[in-house]
């Protein structure tokens, strides 16, 4: 038998460690080649390490959550019929979701003897209570006073107290999310702002020309239509399609609109890139976005695509609110948040009409962008959305 370490392998784009996010062994297994030994997560993805060659587990270096440097030592294998212990860095596989985190185990295994002192144990029989049937909030399940009273009290008012706690440790993509999150927040000082837009017209031409290439091309969402706009509107102020390093205090300006599309996954948000926006038509748009979409739900994205933006979007959808703040994807300096569409009614001139209306609410760099740069751009965001032709005119 002879040792052999697997190292955590070298992920690219110059990252230096990666959080472990999941074992998917555990020691004294036996392993055959490319069985996924782990997964690690980075600023971009999810990546499997498998195991490249049989053997069984001996050892596993790091709790899940842990950050781990690239080419430390991730596991040890014992090898039958090899002499020599040798370090290898293994590929790693492609992406996959980050797996939600574990539901803790619950405390009292169902059949077994609930957990309870002896005073707790005479009260309850006092009282008529069948133990079995109270939940404890003690350590390990344990049953105490407490919890003889929440239930008593519940048997009452029909209603029960619940005391419990349950402590997740945040790992994986939502700790990425909240250190971005951070990173913006504390970083950037945001000037937001919210504007209405009347989507009649809009929303009768994209209901038209689904309706006339149903099932030849794809579907067209409102993004698309945002991403013309955005594409129009940076033409004329080059600084909103930036990334500022503020370290160096260096703007770099665009020239390529790389538009991030915030989208809400499972294991939380990312931020996919549509690339070169500027060179694709309406109908590349909308199956590029939706490509991405599906990739990034479903784990299949690749890193490159998770990184690069110029300038993001932030929808919430049908859920959204009549206005939100949306936080800046550093190191940008623009962001266009879309909100929930609704009928209102607005004013003529003579009469109130009903009209489909959608809040956009935009946040900057306060830094780069003056308050009244910032209005004209999402002015003339209204403007292209209130009359699509415009987006479509050649300039």
């Amino acid at each position: 038998m002879a040792r052999f370490e697997i190292k955590l392998p070298d992920i690219g784009e110059g990252i230096a460690e990666a959080e472990l996010s999941e074992w998917n062994v555990k020691v004294g297994q036996v392993v055959a080649e490319d069985d996924i030994l782990a997964a690690v997560m980075t600023d971009k993805a999810t990546v499997e390490v498998p195991t490249p060659k049989p053997g069984t587990i001996v050892e596993l270096n790091g709790d899940v959550g842990a950050m781990l440097a690239i080419g430390s030592t991730l596991a040890v294998l014992d090898i039958k019929g090899e002499e020599v212990a040798e370090e290898k860095t293994v590929a790693p596989a492609p992406a996959k979701p980050t797996p939600k985190p574990p539901k803790p185990a619950t405390a009292q295994v169902h059949g077994a003897k609930p957990l309870a002192s002896p005073a707790v144990r005479k009260r309850a029989r006092e009282e008529g209570l069948t133990l079995s049937d109270i939940r404890g909030s003690g350590p390990a399940g344990r049953i105490q006073h407490e919890d003889l009273d929440a239930h008593l009290s519940g048997a009452r008012t029909g209603r029960q107290r619940l005391t419990q706690t349950e402590e997740i440790k945040i790992t994986g993509l939502r700790r990425k999310i909240a250190e971005k999150m951070v990173t913006s927040a504390s970083r950037i000082p945001h000037i937001t702002i919210v504007e209405a837009v009347e989507m009649e017209v809009l929303e009768t031409l994209r209901a038209t020309l689904n309706a006339e290439h149903a099932g030849t091309r794809p579907k067209l969402t409102l993004l698309p239509f945002l991403a013309r706009a955005l594409v129009e509107a940076v033409r004329a102020q080059p600084d909103f399609n930036a990334r500022y390093d503020d370290e160096a205090g260096v703007l770099t300006r665009h020239a390529g609109v790389h538009i991030g599309i915030a989208t809400q996954t499972g294991a939380g948000l990312t931020v996919p890139v549509l690339r070169h926006a500027e060179a694709a038509t309406l109908w590349n748009t909308a199956d590029e976005i939706t490509r991405l979409s599906d990739a990034s739900r479903d784990g299949t994205i690749a890193r490159e695509e998770l990184g690069g933006s110029t300038i993001t979007i932030t929808s919430l959808g049908p859920l959204g609110a009549i206005a939100t703040t949306p936080i800046i994807n550093h190191p940008e300096v623009a962001i266009l948040g879309v909100n929930k569409m609704q009928v209102r009614p607005v004013w003529d001139g003579t009469t109130f009409q009903p009209k489909r209306m959608m809040n956009l609410s935009a946040s900057f760099d306060h830094r780069i962008i003056d308050g009244y740069d910032a209005a004209i751009f999402v002015q003339k965001i209204k403007q292209l959305l209130e009359t699509p032709a415009l987006m479509f005119v050649e300039q």
